[in-house]
């Protein structure tokens, strides 16, 4: 057994509420006071200088009760009429909460496209990236105000597990209303075994999920969803635990050792990351550095517009570069940080021309070291 029970050595965690916790079933109301408490699970983590995202479901059932639909089933521009009102009692019912504790919240809606689109992947990562270094909780949902069926995830299970992974968290847990993984389902199974570790996920275990669940109640997941947001987490060195978040302060049990299943990483983010990188990128341009510049990437440190003497190729923010020394050596590959044709006005220059050379500034780094790995 590995022994991961709690979140001792965390440093950036994911926390994934389900709809069926933070929305009564019955009353359609906002469940504040378990809010509350999580509110205060999450100061906790802060407190312990550790980062935390939440990836909260919700919106859609909030507004429908608000709206007063919830006698038919709901056509998709009523669906997404409901998550544009529910949204708004959402994000001030978070901000209500967190506010005793002196913390902030912002709010980001992401599609599947803004998670599988390289470019629009490092604009939101870089966004909550941000949000993290001012000390502020991001509050994730899906957009599903925009979003049709066709171009959605339809669970915020694996939305959080794409989440973890656009910004290397270490650590993912799904708040949800079962305690975890069993070998059949134990509503229906008294045999069923609940398994509390899980180091593999073999087509055995894959096939505990029994199919996705998009049964009558408020979550539109069920343990299928899960399964697959763990083979996104732990490939991308994120361990992922999947727990009954039903009573208050879910963080706090899970510490003192509540029954749950812990799906176990076998990497470390940052790795996992740089193998993505590294290996799964075709490269769309070459970047040539000067002497200055090959010491700095070394060092492991940014890739600066000052250290670029050449420019090959046409590419777009976010695509994948190579990076050579000026006798043709490639020394690395990363995501670069402006397209071709900025990058070729700023070459060479100094970060605080940018601004003046560009009319805007997105940051210092041609290609920040976050996405660079060695060749």
């Amino acid at each position: 057994m590995h022994g991961l029970s709690t979140l001792k050595g965390a440093k950036r965690v994911v926390i994934k509420i389900g709809s069926a916790i933070l929305v009564d079933q019955n009353s359609g109301q906002l469940n504040t006071d378990w809010l509350s408490a999580l509110c205060k699970d999450v100061a906790d983590l802060k407190a312990q200088n550790k980062d935390v995202i939440l990836v909260s479901s919700g919106a859609v059932a909030l507004g429908r009760h608000a709206l007063g639909l919830t006698t038919k089933p709901l056509t998709l521009s009523q669906k997404q009429a409901c998550a544009a009102t529910g949204q708004t009692i959402l994000t001030r019912a978070y901000a209500d909460s967190m506010k005793p504790y002196d913390m902030m919240t912002a709010q980001a809606l992401l599609t599947l496209e803004d998670t599988e689109n390289r470019r629009r992947w490092l604009n939101a990562r870089e966004t909550l990236e941000t949000l993290l270094s001012l000390s502020i909780v991001p509050i994730i949902n899906e957009n599903d105000t925009v979003a049709t069926d066709e171009i959605r995830y339809g669970d915020n299970d694996r939305l959080a597990a794409r989440t973890a992974q656009m910004v290397s968290a270490d650590t993912l847990i799904l708040l949800s209303d079962i305690d975890g993984l069993y070998t059949a389902d134990p509503r229906h199974n008294s045999a069923a075994k609940h398994l509390p570790e899980i180091a593999e996920l073999s087509s055995e275990i894959m096939a505990m999920g029994g199919g996705v669940n998009t049964g009558a109640g408020l979550g539109s997941g069920g343990m299928a969803t899960k399964l697959l947001a763990a083979q996104i987490a732990t490939a991308a060195g994120c361990h992922m635990c999947v727990m009954d978040g039903a009573d208050n302060t879910p963080i706090t049990r899970l510490n003192s050792g509540a029954k749950c299943t812990w799906f176990l990483a076998t990497d470390r983010p940052q790795n996992a990351r740089r193998r993505w990188i590294g290996g799964a990128l075709d490269t769309k341009g070459t970047l040539t550095l000067d002497a200055g510049a090959v010491r700095a990437l070394a060092q492991d440190k940014s890739l600066l517009a000052a250290g670029v003497i050449k420019i090959a190729g046409t590419f777009k923010k976010g695509d994948a570069v190579k990076l050579i020394s000026e006798t043709g050596a490639e020394l690395a590959r990363g995501l670069v940080s402006y397209d071709s044709k900025d990058a070729r006005k700023i070459m060479g220059r100094q970060s605080n021309e940018i601004e003046g050379l560009l009319g805007f500034d997105n940051g210092a780094s041609l290609v920040h070291r976050d996405n660079l790995v060695a060749s």
